[in-house]
């Protein structure tokens, strides 16, 4: 069975250089990060994966540096095109160069919309200075990744106590907070009357939900209470799309299938903090488990990405 994944990370030349926050990662990670070619090919074949839907590595950047990059990635793409394909690396610190890097990208190199960090320094996206940067997406019929990013300095006292400042950056990361803070986002827009405004408007998820599906019916009683046109249940449906990067398990997927249309459900790994291999595996042990049906298989692998993108038939 071919897969499309969609939370899949790489890292520029330019970007390496200019920021020492990725000197901590491990050099096998590192490297894979920094393949557009022949290794991240081998990878995919691995793990059967036959289009691969690429975005940079966390990090906020000025507009030079996202636009030498976004033509990286195109160049990248051009060597292997029926293989990979593109998100946008935005500087969402400045919403209107944002808007228009979003458009040069989907116009000239045919990306398929934009990945962005959960913030800017703990600096969410429900101000309306934002909205610039989703009416664009909407109108360019593309989606807006919203994915996880490590706590600002503020953020991060949030999470320490009584244990080792270890233990808090982990807590704050990829422990607990990278999920919770990014559900959090989610409210925020929806409680800032984004999805009124933007009803159009396409957003993706990573991980599972990011913990929303467990709490859908709270936060479907008490976002009742907000005022706002449109349900939360309503814009759940109509406007997000959920996979399943980096997380591996039955249960939070059959909590997911539980509270989401199959049809806005789809496969990731998070390559390559994840392993496509392991990604693979995991849709064995679903089919086993019966969750999904045969049928039901198929979107989530592939068909769900396509009608999503307007890619394919993979």
């Amino acid at each position: 069975m071919p897969f499309i994944t969609l939370e899949e990370h790489y890292i520029s030349s330019e970007v390496r250089n200019a920021n020492d926050e990725f000197a901590s990662f491990p050099a096998h990670i590192t490297q894979k990060l920094s393949s557009l070619s022949t290794e991240r090919i081998q990878d995919m074949d691995s793990g059967n994966v036959a289009l691969q839907i690429l975005s940079h590595a966390p990090g906020t950047h000025p507009p030079a540096l996202c636009t030498s990059t976004n033509n990286q990635l195109a160049q990248a793409i051009s060597q292997n095109p029926k293989r990979l394909a593109g998100f946008a690396l935005l500087p969402m610190g400045d919403p209107i160069s944002a808007a228009s890097e979003l458009e040069r990208c989907v116009r000239e190199h045919g990306f398929l919309g934009a990945l962005v960090d959960n913030h800017i320094n703990g600096r969410f996206y429900d101000g309306p200075e934002f909205r610039v940067v989703f009416e664009k997406a909407a109108e360019l019929d593309v989606p807006i990744y919203l994915h996880p990013s490590w706590a600002s300095p503020e953020m991060l006292e949030h999470y320490k106590g009584g244990y080792a400042d270890e233990v808090a950056v982990a807590m704050s990361a990829f422990g607990w907070g990278w999920h919770s803070e990014t559900a959090v986002h989610v409210l925020r827009l929806y409680a800032s009357g984004l999805f009124d405004e933007v009803p159009g408007l396409k957003i993706v998820l990573g991980h599972m939900g990011e913990m929303l599906p467990f709490q859908m019916e709270r936060v479907v009683g008490v976002a009742g209470r907000w005022g706002l046109r449109r349900g939360f249940q309503e814009v759940w449906d109509s406007n997000f799309w959920i996979t399943t990067s980096g997380m591996f398990s039955l249960a939070p997927l059959a909590c997911l299938l539980r509270t989401t249309k199959i049809e806005r459900v789809l496969y990731s790994v998070d390559y390559p903090f994840s392993d496509n291999k392991k990604g693979a595996d995991f849709v064995e042990r679903i089919k086993e488990s019966r969750l999904m049906s045969a049928e039901d298989l198929e979107k989530f692998a592939h068909g769900n990405a396509e009608a999503l993108f307007g890619v394919g038939p993979v």
